[in-house]
């Protein structure tokens, strides 16, 4: 059945579903709520603080003065106290509502419930809902949707538009077995679908998440293992055994190879020279020093006589590698030839390089997707190299297979996962875990400050600008927002122009510091062409959204602030404080938030204190715990449409276990029980490489 066919759902409402990836009455069953509205316990004022990380807050309170009315341009706003029965008083203030100055009257007692705000030094409750008693308590526990939108569609068309999809697609046929069900005791599918959607309430609710998160990391595992098994069948066609000038070269580096990168390279090596197909992650916090290790990859397969190739996910990042190898090999007298291969490269300059990949000439070829564009033809390609940003699988070796054989596969991926979950998560890949940091590495300092230190960091800022330095300013939004309160790098760009003290230059003058802005939205050749001046020096404070989290080098940059900590996960933030700390100067990440909430500041404590992303990842799931259901999730790891890996680690473990307990008894699902799971697991193969590209 088609989306139009539901009532309400005309051309234009189904073309704005299209933009949420909704095409049919499946996939807007599969559009879970991002959110809950949960009608909680009234709490008292001075409890507030533990409350903070509620969308809304309820208050049993009385009108304590007369509301107050004040127009500001175009907005009426109409204001006045609340008071709870511990007599204890917080602001409350509603926008263009003058009518409820009648309602609003001293001694009256409502349940307010609204969201709270820290703003000018006290809290206040916005736009709050008013209820009696006797209302608010027929509404107590109940869970109401909260769907992501985009512009044009509101909730509550959604809401309805899954209420009519759930009658049409009831009584689905349970394709996880029963016995699987009954012992991670899981409940039945059409009992989940209905109540992830419309929970009576949280106990209902826990319930049907738990059988859906059990059921994506279920049949993603399932998936993974059929691709695994797979990549174990494929033989290998390049057998690269380990060369005597790669042996050299890492006697002649300036530094020792730490026991994890030994390690780690011990097993590329076995991999690559061995029956089977390499297929191999390693992991590795940033900075670990993995990129020497691809390197030494690189060459032995030059030695041997076949090409390789290395995929990055930005033309910045492969213009950096290009020249970080070529300078290499230079220093080492290395006589390998190098290629760059990106989108932006002129008609004339893109035939002139595959001409040289085509011909052997060129060993190496870095780029980004654009290596496995149709006009590239490989000499005798065996090995290829890229980042977890654009995880090497099914379609991109299909893409090289069919320019040769098979090649070697070596993803890295610098994303702080504990390794019992990346085991699970990366199952189609050997793993290595590079878990030692180099010698000469200087430990990042750490500092988490509210919004009034700002001025100070300003001024700190300047100094190391003053001294030759760069900073990055890293905001969670593009643009300002109605709805959300977050610095964004368009206005806070022009704020900090205005605010950054001037520096002295060597000759006695003072200079004021160069100040750009960059943003995911920007046409790629902008984007480029400011990474490029940044990492040549010629703008010293970079202000940008998360885009720059991506594999950025700029060994000069040291100091990272960060407005808004509290609305990044911790695995994201330790990814961008990856971007200083890369040179040999003593580096600073700052992060600024001004949450009041008690497990805000447990969670940013954890980056404050550590360095190391493992431990990170481990602290942050033990804080988070399975319970947090609506923590902040988080990036740069593989993402699910409901569950998380760290917060649901455990279920991840039991839907581990239950796939290798199916494998081992019926591997081919040849059973009566596993025939429905059987043809789900196809379509889910199916979906699964179409979505992820892997």
């Amino acid at each position: 059945m088609q989306l139009k066919d539901l009532k309400g759902i005309g051309a234009k409402t189904s073309d704005l579903l299209n933009k949420l990836s909704i095409f049919s009455v499946e996939d807007l069953v599969d559009f879970y709520p991002r959110d809950y509205d949960v009608y909680e316990n009234t709490i008292f004022v001075n409890d507030i603080n533990d409350y903070l990380d509620k969308p809304a807050i309820a208050i049993d309170g009385i009108v304590a003065n007369t509301p107050d009315m004040k127009r500001i341009s175009n907005l009426m706003i109409i204001s006045t106290i609340i008071k709870d029965e511990k007599g204890q008083g917080i602001k409350a203030t509603w926008f263009n509502m003058p009518y409820l100055k009648t309602t609003l009257r001293m001694g009256y007692r409502f349940v307010f419930r609204g969201r709270v705000i820290f703003k000018n030094g006290a809290y206040v409750m916005e736009q709050p809902v008013m209820y009696t008693m006797s209302d608010y308590a027929k509404l107590l526990n109940e869970m109401q949707p909260i769907y992501a939108l985009t512009k044009g569609l509101s909730n509550k068309i959604v809401t309805k538009a899954v209420a009519q999809a759930l009658e049409i697609f009831s009584l689905q046929k349970d394709y996880i077995p029963q016995y699987v069900r009954e012992k991670y005791k899981l409940t039945e599918y059409n009992f989940a679908i209905k109540n992830i959607h419309f929970p009576k309430n949280m106990e209902i609710f826990c319930e049907a998440r738990k059988r859906l998160v059990f059921e994506e990391f279920f049949m993603f595992i399932m998936s993974i293992r059929q691709l695994k098994d797979n990549n174990d069948l494929q033989p290998n066609h390049f057998h690269i055994q380990n060369d005597d000038r790669t042996d050299k070269m890492i006697e002649r580096l300036p530094y020792r190879l730490t026991n994890a990168q030994l390690k780690a390279w011990a097993e590329v090596k076995q991999n690559m020279s061995s029956d089977k197909l390499m297929n191999r992650l390693i992991q590795g916090d940033v900075g670990s020093g993995k990129t020497i290790i691809a390197t030494l990859a690189l060459m032995n397969t030059v030695y041997k006589g076949y090409q390789a190739a290395m995929m990055v996910p930005t033309e910045v990042l492969a213009k950096q590698q290009y020249a970080s190898i070529r300078q290499l090999f230079a220093e080492y007298n290395i006589d390998i030839k190098l290629s760059l291969l990106t989108g932006s490269l002129t008609a004339k300059e893109k035939t002139l390089e595959y001409e040289r990949i085509q011909s052997g000439e060129a060993q190496i070829v870095i780029g980004t997707h654009a290596l496995i564009q149709e006009k590239v033809q490989y000499d005798n390609l065996a090995l290829v190299i890229t980042d977890e940003q654009h995880r090497f699988g099914v379609n991109q070796r299909e893409a090289l297979s069919n320019k040769g054989k098979e090649p070697h596969i070596l993803v890295m991926s610098a994303t702080p996962i504990p390794r019992t979950l990346a085991i699970i998560i990366y199952g189609d890949l050997d793993i290595s875990i590079i878990d030692e940091m180099p010698s000469n590495r200087l430990p990042i300092k750490n500092c988490v400050v509210g919004e009034s230190y700002r001025p100070k960091a300003y001024q700190f800022i300047s100094e190391q600008v003053s001294q030759g330095r760069q900073a990055y300013v890293i905001c969670p939004m593009v643009e300002e927002s109605e709805n959300v309160e977050a610095e964004n790098v368009v206005d806070y760009s022009m704020m900090l122009k205005e605010g950054m003290p001037k520096i002295m230059t060597s000759d006695g003058t003072f200079k004021t510091v160069s100040i750009e802005y960059l943003h995911g939205k920007m046409k790629s050749s902008m984007k480029n062409e400011i990474m490029e001046k940044f990492t040549a020096g010629q703008i010293d404070v970079l202000v940008s959204t998360t885009v720059i989290e991506v594999g950025v080098n700029v060994p000069n940059s040291t100091v990272m602030l960060i407005e808004n900590a509290d609305r990044f996960g911790l695995a994201q933030l330790h990814q961008l404080r990856g971007r200083v700390g890369r040179g040999g100067d003593q580096s600073y990440c700052i992060f600024v938030s001004d949450s009041r909430s008690k497990k805000t500041k447990e969670r940013l404590d954890i980056l404050n204190k550590s360095n190391d992303g493992f431990k990170i990842a481990e602290e942050d799931m033990k804080l988070r715990g399975p319970g947090d259901f609506f923590g902040i999730r988080q990036s740069g790891i593989m993402e699910f449409g409901i569950g998380d890996i760290f917060t649901d680690a455990l279920i991840l473990k039991d839907a581990s276990d239950a796939v290798n307990e199916i494998m081992t008894i019926d591997p081919e699902l040849l059973r009566d029980e596993n025939q429905i799971l059987k043809e789900k697991l196809l379509k889910q193969t199916e979906k699964l490489i179409n979505k992820l590209n892997i």
